[in-house]
């Protein structure tokens, strides 16, 4: 058991403090809870606010002690994940929801732990809060944190008075985008380990188990040696003395493409291979139609306006040449054209997907039919991705196959050349 000091209020507003010895902090908040009290902050023992502030002073005095470039590093915050974004928002929303006042929400949400959201995001929008801003105008203060898709969801909720509503669904947006992310990094670890498994195994032989056996072919006088042993010991012996020029090789490689993709050619010449690549080809554009339409059908749905969704919706696509075609499409509904005439005329978005959204602007419902859209790229890419692992799985093993059989063929078959001298002899 554990003992946890918190701070609540009553639906009066009354404040209520007390002390719990409960197993951990959810079930602290469980008790609350079931007291019919609102928490505002829940801390470890008696003495675990003026720790946690202790701490949060040294910490900072040791960060200010260390060299400039080094401090920024370490201060800068990440950003935070989609689904640490959801797990927030929801919990948000269900604060609001019992009737808890907004600024006693973000006050109980500064003292709930949660991943990749610290709790100094919560305690600066309750500030700004109370100093009269509105809570999408306070999350704007903090882009790191919040996304424009956030901020703009959240202010369209204000406006419409449903911002339990908006916070629900951006939860289940960002869940929803949080199970794709899952899948495709899924897809790939199996054959990334068999990669990396067989790139270890290949250097181990070529370091420490080969020359072994050169030593034994060495002091054998008049033989010849297969032209593939030959071609095996001066790769062994480029991997045993120019290790090093190899390392640096590969950084230096890493660090060119990375400078080639920073560059607008670079990176639509990239985005543009991946699109067309074969095999992953398909499930990289099946996933940019999927977040394309889920992220443009969630914005419509919550009230943002059709330019800014665009708008929203270009920033967070992460290939250029999408970004492009968004980018024109707002550009002709400026001008007073549909969604789906210039999304057509890019000549990047399917036909099903053009058909679909124009449906949908003849019936008045294009969140609906983008939904649909969504829907129905989102199960195409689930199908396409265990596709695509059940070809690149068998292609990976039949290549290492190959490269471990050239690597045995080689010394054995010295070896048997070396027997049958020595038998001949």
């Amino acid at each position: 058991m554990a003992q946890f000091s918190y701070k609540a209020r009553r639906r009066s507003g009354e404040v209520v403090t007390g002390v719990l010895d409960v197993i951990d902090r959810a079930a602290a908040l469980s008790h609350i809870e079931r007291e019919g009290l609102f928490p505002v902050a829940v801390d470890s023992g008696k003495g675990g606010a003026a720790a946690k502030t202790d701490a949060r002073s040294r910490a900072a005095a040791l960060t200010q002690a260390l060299p400039g470039p080094l401090r920024e590093f370490l201060s800068q915050q990440r950003r935070p994940t989609l689904r640490e974004l959801a797990t927030y928002t929801q919990q948000l929303a269900n604060l609001l929801k019992a009737g808890m006042p907004l600024t006693m929400a973000l006050g109980s949400m500064a003292t709930l732990e949660f991943k990749g959201i610290p709790a100094e995001a919560s305690r600066q929008l309750r500030q700004d809060v109370m100093e009269g801003r509105s809570l999408s105008d306070a999350m704007a203060r903090q882009p790191r944190v919040f996304s424009n898709i956030m901020v703009n969801m959240v202010r369209a909720g204000e406006q419409s008075g449903a911002l339990v509503d908006v916070l629900r669904r951006l939860g289940e947006h960002f869940e929803r985008f949080a199970d794709v992310q899952q899948k495709v990094g899924s897809a790939m670890v199996y054959p990334a380990i068999v990669m990396c498994v067989g790139i270890v195994l290949v250097f181990v032989f070529m370091v420490k188990i080969l020359p072994s056996f050169l030593t034994i072919f060495a002091n054998v006088k008049d033989f010849e040696m297969p032209v593939s042993t030959q071609f095996l010991i001066y790769l062994s012996g480029v991997f045993t003395r120019w290790w090093w020029a190899m390392i640096l090789t590969v950084v230096a490689g890493v660090v060119v493409f990375k400078r080639f993709k920073a560059t607008d050619y670079g990176a639509r010449t990239l985005d543009r291979w991946k699109m067309n690549a074969p095999i992953i080809g398909k499930v990289v554009r099946l996933n940019l139609f999927g977040q394309f339409a889920r992220t443009l059908s969630t914005l419509l749905h919550n009230g943002v306006p059709v330019l800014t969704s665009l708008k929203i919706t270009e920033q967070v696509m992460p290939n250029v040449i999408v970004r492009e075609a968004i980018a024109k499409t707002r550009e002709a509904v400026t001008d007073g054209k549909t969604i789906a005439q210039p999304l057509g005329t890019s000549r990047i978005f399917p036909q099903l997907m053009i058909d679909l959204i124009k449906i949908g602007e003849e019936t008045g419902d294009v969140p609906g039919a983008l939904r649909n859209v969504a829907d129905t790229y989102e199960n195409d890419l689930a199908l396409s991705l265990r596709v695509m692992t059940n070809l690149i799985e068998p292609i990976l093993i039949v290549a290492i196959a190959c490269v471990v059989g050239f690597l045995l063929l080689s010394v054995l078959s010295a070896m048997f050349r070396l027997t049958s001298s020595i038998n001949r002899g």
